[in-house]
């Protein structure tokens, strides 16, 4: 578990999954990425990051607010199994609309990036942006992150930071 001056970063575990799924499983939450359509579909999701974590030493966490208590998001360091193109550790994340604009997705971010340097020693840090999606780009860049080159097959940039 990581903590950030406003989030609490947990492993996801199976009662979490009717929040998470409230906005994944939302396609206007999700209009940039895959929406899971079901609860079961999200739960085999959440068991496939989970096992493939073991293997790597890292997952997503379920993001919680603080000051609430709630779920407001799904995200952090992995290695996306489910698009299998050898692209290595990224990060990424999925809020609830109601979190939007409110600078949680840099602080995950943040907390990723300082997670990847210096526990996994990674040399880099990757990270995917769809095109449309012009907050997530802005928080990617704002981290340092730099756009190297738009994915057609994905359609999506792909970003690289040195750590």
């Amino acid at each position: 578990m990581i903590e950030t001056p406003r989030l609490v970063l947990r492993p996801p575990s199976l009662a979490d999954v009717p929040a998470l799924h409230a906005f994944m499983g939302d396609p206007a939450a999700m209009q940039h990425t895959h929406v899971h359509e079901t609860q079961r579909d999200l739960r085999r999701h959440l068991a496939g990051h989970r096992w493939h974590g073991r293997k790597i030493g890292c997952a997503p966490w379920t993001i919680i607010e603080k000051s609430t208590g709630h779920i407001i998001g799904f995200g952090g360091l992995y290695d996306d199994l489910f698009d299998p193109g050898g692209w290595g550790i990224e990060v990424g994340y999925f809020f609830a609309p109601s979190a939007w604009g409110r600078g949680y997705a840099s602080e995950l971010v943040a907390a990723s990036i300082t997670d990847a340097r210096d526990r996994m020693r990674l040399p880099e840090l990757r990270a995917f942006a769809h095109p449309a999606n012009l907050a997530s780009r802005r928080v990617l860049t704002k981290a340092g992150f730099q756009e190297t080159r738009y994915v057609e097959e994905m359609d999506r940039f792909f970003y690289i930071l040195a750590l």
